[in-house]
């Protein structure tokens, strides 16, 4: 075959402004410990390329059209087995060509092809055929890169695989050159395309949400047609999340079964299309999204498109979700491979709301401090003439009138008090009463013309365009030159609307849903590269920007603005199937809270933020002396736990979904030393008692010491027994009542 020549020269991974960004990220992917061996190879005889990593096969080969055809995906097969070279599809029809009905790598919009590409193009003559062909391949270690072409048009699509040896995940990302004499638009582009093995009964899992409602766990069947997951709002979006997982139907214990899952590193609109085609077949496409998209790609430059993670576990969704953790905490967050725990954050909003002052601030850290928090964060209201939400968004100076003598009496406050300063900022975010709009009025997000609709009395800054960056980076880094702020608490309030960029060229103004996020990551990026001490943490109205794109380059997030403890349990079930618990901001608040009226104890609070990354909201000038040593004896008994809690594997016992009564989550030391478990009631019924809790992840044969933390364990509870005993008899807790909670700490004796 003509095609298959010498591997290609030295592979080339980013290019346009993602540059600085992906080879940072890339950086921490190699970094991360890889225990089982990862071996990449190409069989120039049948054309087959093979991915063995951890405990998952990926294979994949060129077949007669020389086409990249999908062969295996899953449980690692035996070094011996060997594939057939790749064939194509024959055809059942002419209604369904062999180039729709066979399974693709990679397939750009041409011929006769009626599932969802993986990439379109647009030319400038109007010809919008794009017919991918195999050209060469290059392998490095654990990465490799697959180069395509149009069949006469010189457009080259790069792909690459990069393969984790601790966990079988796949990194996968485009990159779309053109070479062509001028300018191309490119309508669609996936980051990967991902085919799952021939089967009729599986079944799909994904996350759904709104504000103050994030993260619920979804299942349906996989049935013929095409299932769209997205978000059309300019960023990430809590409507869905940008993760999926798919399994059996019949296999419904989460620790047990063969699951297909991923998630999408892409902080902008995206979209995940999940299509079973005419044979059954399933196929998962994910990158921007192709709504109202059209990137204008001119004459030798690059396109490269976010990542797209995938992975294979035969330990139900509970194995893919710990996959998944393990993943994020060696290889995606900023401190990767050896993520710092989170430390106990106090958050002035709940306590002061606009109304911030020096001294009000002192006060409440004082208070913090008492209970052990380690890091005092001011809210919104410092800035400006920010008074209420009406106004003074975009002005970034310090507010005369609160913090005369600026913000260093009050961090020095801090200091003395052994915590580190926060603040919050809402960068891309500007009020029309204020003097930066008053000044700038063409910055924001707009059509010529046309109305600019509010939302929380706000307009959305234009972050594609160099000034608006320029302006961001600048104020951003001048507060950090001129305080010692440790911590960014970075906050977006509203989706976009009027998506509009008239200071460009008619067929460059839909580049703003790529150079927008594009601009943002770059900033991120920077300002850590420049302020290495300083964390950031990714908040929007709650949860509405989480995704692997962002935690690359934040520390931890903020799921919800919901803080009642007992619906933080169902959130937050829901956000560790796609994110660990390691960067889940969860916060102790006042009772009742203002979502449901329900008073809950300050002991079940805790509980269920102790779950995640400890914080405390709470107004401290309205606790008794009571909730000040409840909260002192629990902020210790957390640090005690935490590293188990961020960084272990989570086991989900019983979650709260489908209206559970119950909710049961156990958390094992990543060297198994302890294990920390959580248990909660919503209402105890005819006297039945509360089920028996089965144990996960321990070694059957080590013994180890059990102790209540919180709460009561049964009167028969032995003060040691085995793994066996505590996985196969389980453990009893004594919890009746209304909204009732405890929790219990395991210790692996010598």
């Amino acid at each position: 075959m003509r095609l298959f020549r010498s591997q290609s020269s030295a592979y080339r991974f980013f290019g346009l402004t993602f540059s600085t960004l992906f080879a940072a990220l890339a950086i921490s992917f190699t970094a991360a410990a890889q225990t089982l061996p990862t071996h990449i190879s190409f069989d120039p005889e049948t054309h087959i390329f093979r991915i063995d990593s951890a405990d998952s096969s990926y294979i994949f080969g060129v077949n007669e059209s020389e086409q990249l055809q999908a062969l295996y995906w899953g449980k690692r097969l035996a070094d011996s087995d060997r594939f057939s070279p790749a064939k194509s599809m024959p055809e059942v029809a002419s209604f369904d060509a062999p180039s729709t009905t066979t399974q693709q790598e990679y397939i750009g919009w041409g011929g006769v092809l009626y599932v969802e590409p993986s990439l379109k193009i647009t030319f400038p003559d109007g010809n919008r055929d794009l017919r991918l062909k195999y050209l060469s391949n290059h392998i490095d270690g654990n990465h490799l890169s697959i180069q395509m072409k149009d069949i006469s048009r010189e457009i080259y699509v790069t792909l690459n695989y990069d393969a984790d040896g601790e966990t079988g995940i796949l990194r996968r990302s485009a990159e779309i050159e053109n070479r062509t004499g001028g300018p191309v638009s490119i309508e669609e582009v996936s980051a990967a395309t991902w085919n799952l093995p021939r089967g009729t009964d599986y079944r799909l899992r994904y996350l759904t949400g709104r504000w103050a409602g994030e993260n619920t766990v979804q299942e349906q069947p996989l049935n013929p047609g095409k299932t769209v997951l997205e978000s059309r709002r300019g960023t990430t979006g809590a409507q869905n999340a940008p993760w999926f997982a798919i399994d059996h139907r019949n296999e419904n214990d989460s620790e047990h079964g063969d699951v297909w899952f991923g998630a999408l590193g892409w902080s902008g609109s995206w979209q995940i299309t999940i299509e079973q085609d005419v044979l059954q077949q399933v196929r998962v496409n994910g990158g921007p999204n192709s709504f109202d998209f059209a990137y204008h790609l001119a004459k030798g430059a690059k396109f490269q498109t976010p990542y797209f993670y995938g992975g294979y576990s035969d330990q139900g969704v509970g194995g893919a979700s710990r996959l998944l953790h393990r993943y994020e905490l060696d290889s995606i967050l900023p401190q990767a491979p050896k993520p710092k725990v989170r430390p106990v954050l106090y958050n002035s909003w709940e306590a002061t709301g606009f109304d911030v002052t020096e001294t009000g601030q002192m006060a409440l850290a004082e208070k913090a401090a008492s209970i052990g928090v380690e890091r005092f964060v001011i809210d919104d209201g410092w800035f400006g003439q920010r008074k209420t939400d009406h106004a003074g968004l975009g002005d970034w100076y310090v507010n005369p009138q609160k913090f005369p003598n600026g913000l260093k009496p009050l961090i020095d406050k801090v200091h003395s008090l052994g915590m580190d300063f926060g603040i919050w900022v809402e960068p891309e975010m500007v009020n029309p009463d204020s003097d930066l709009y008053r000044k700038h009025p063409d910055w924001v997000l707009n059509f010529d013309g046309r109305p600019r609709t509010e939302r929380r009395n706000q307009l959305v800054l234009n972050l594609a365009r160099p000034d608006v960056r320029a302006y961001v980076y600048g104020f951003l880094d001048k507060l950090l030159n001129e305080n010692q702020i440790a911590f960014l608490k970075w906050d977006y309030n509203r989706n976009w609307s009027e998506p509009g960029w008239p200071a460009v060229p008619v067929d460059e103004q839909k580049n703003v849903y790529v150079d927008f996020i594009r601009n943002y990551y770059s900033i991120l990026a920077e300002l850590r590269e420049k302020h290495p001490g300083v964390e950031i943490e990714s908040c929007s109205g709650g949860g509405a920007r989480v995704d692997l794109g962002v935690m690359h380059l934040t520390d931890e997030v903020w799921p919800s603005d919901n803080t009642d403890a007992f619906d933080r349990l169902l959130i937050q079930n829901g956000f560790t199937y796609a994110y660990t618990p390691g960067v889940m901001m969860a916060w102790v608040t006042d009772s009742p809270t203002w979502v449901n009226n329900r008073t809950l104890s300050l002991q079940y609070r805790f509980l269920s933020s102790m779950q995640g990354s400890l914080g405390i909201g709470a107004n401290l000038n309205k606790w008794t002396p009571e909730d000040f040593d409840t909260a002192k004896k629990m902020v210790a008994q957390y640090k005690g736990i935490r590293e188990t809690v961020q960084h272990g594997s989570l086991y989900r016992i019983i979650t709260p979904e489908h209206d559970s009564q119950q909710s049961v989550t156990e958390s094992v030391a990543r060297d198994g030393h302890e294990a920390v478990v959580f248990a909660f009631l919503h209402s105890s019924r005819e006297n039945y008692p509360y089920p028996r809790i089965h144990l996960h992840g321990l070694n059957p044969t080590a013994r180890y010491r059990i102790t209540s933390l919180d709460g009561k364990l049964a009167d028969d509870t032995p003060e040691t027994a085995s793994g066996a005993w505590l996985e196969n008899r389980g453990v009893d807790v004594d919890l009746k009542g209304d909204f009732q909670a405890m929790s219990f700490h395991l210790e692996r004796l010598p």
